[in-house]
Formats: structure tokens, C-alpha cells, sequence
């Protein structure tokens, strides 16, 4: 059974984060992936939440409140910045992202995500990453700005060495209206 591409997403993050990992989610929006990651990472690992928007800030606090998450920081500022607001001994223990790219839903359909910010973002987060950690990237094109964004994510991600890192592109090819896909960058041994 194929899964679909939150499943999927969930999967892969399953498969490579271990219990007291720290992750980050590079893009809050409306909190759900933050939740998943305190579930996954457990009491002794730690989420890193992001976003720009206030509206998406507050939804994810309040969706971490409402189910007594207490293992997350929550910070507004471009995920290209993560450096700045993580601990030294956080990041040695990084073991996977997770980007939602394109925007908020519910929101200004303005303000959007940008492959720049994005890639300068996983190029930090992989610098960083334990052997075998992940990285998720849920390509949303079907905007303005959408598909300039995917074609330069794609091109960066042909780039990667693949002596150093996996790269999965996983999507629906016969579904209408730009259906979102996967990229996921897995660090090897």
C-alpha cells in the first residue's frame, strides 16, 4: 500500500529520529508537525519550531499547550537562523527537519516560502546532522513563486554528493492541481 505524502513524511522521520534527538521543524504553520516531532523525539529530546508568522506561532503554542508538550522551543525567525537559537549541545544531537513549504494555510497566501531561505536552511541543518539523520522537505508548488521555488530546491538537491547523502524525491505523478511532493535528504555512514 503506497502511503500518502503526510504518512510518508511521518515515516521517514520515524524511521531515522531516535528518542532524545533533537529536531526541528523549519516551518511551524499550524503546529501538527511539532506535536508529531515531541511525541517522536520523547521527554529527553527536543523540538525546534520556526516560522515567521505570528499567526502560525500562536497556533502551534497553543496546540503544544493543549496537549502538554513541554519539549519544544518555539521561535519566530526564518529558519535560515536555527544557528542562532540552538545550544551547542543540541545540535550535536540533531536527527532530523522537517520543512512544509509554500504557506500557511488559512492565512496570507503572500507570504511564502523561498528556496534562498530554504536551502541555506538544509545546507546548515546537514552540516549538523547525525549519521543517518533526515531531512523532509513537503514541496506545496501549486502558488505564485511555487514553481521557481521547487525548480531551484530540485536543481540544489541534484548537487548533493552522493557519497555523503541520499536523495529521495517521492510523489503522485497522475493526481491534478500541483500535488505536493517529497524531497528527503538522508546523511549516509
Amino acid at each position: 500500500m503506497l502511503k500518502g505524502i503526510l504518512n510518508f513524511t511521518h515515516h521517514l522521520l520515524e524511521e531515522s529520529v531516535d528518542k532524545g534527538d533533537t529536531v526541528i521543524d523549519a516551518t511551524c504553520g499550524n503546529g501538527h508537525d511539532t506535536l508529531f516531532l515531541t511525541k517522536l523525539v520523547g521527554e529527553n529530546g527536543h523540538v525546534f519550531g520556526f516560522d515567521i508568522q505570528d499567526q502560525a506561532i500562536t497556533n502551534t503554542k497553543n496546540r503544544l499547550a493543549l496537549n502538554k508538550s513541554n519539549n519544544a522551543t518555539i521561535i519566530k525567525d526564518s529558519h535560515s537562523n536555527f544557528i542562532h537559537h540552538m545550544p551547542v549541545d543540541k545540535l550535536t544531537r540533531l536527527g532530523g527537519a522537517i520543512f512544509n513549504l509554500g504557506y500557511l494555510p488559512g492565512s496570507d497566501k503572500s507570504v511564502i516560502t523561498r528556496s534562498e531561505s530554504t536551502i541555506l536552511a538544509v545546507e546548515g541543518i546537514l552540516s549538523h546532522m547525525k549519521q543517518n539523520g533526515i531531512v523532509v522537505l513537503v514541496v506545496y508548488h501549486g502558488h505564485e513563486g511555487g514553481e521557481t521555488e521547487k525548480e531551484q530546491l530540485v536543481r540544489y538537491m541534484h548537487l548533493l554528493d552522493q557519497k555523503l547523502f541520499h536523495v529521495l524525491y517521492y510523489g503522485f505523478i497522475n493526481q491534478k492541481n500541483d500535488p505536493p511532493f517529497i524531497l528527503a535528504i538522508q546523511k549516509r555512514n
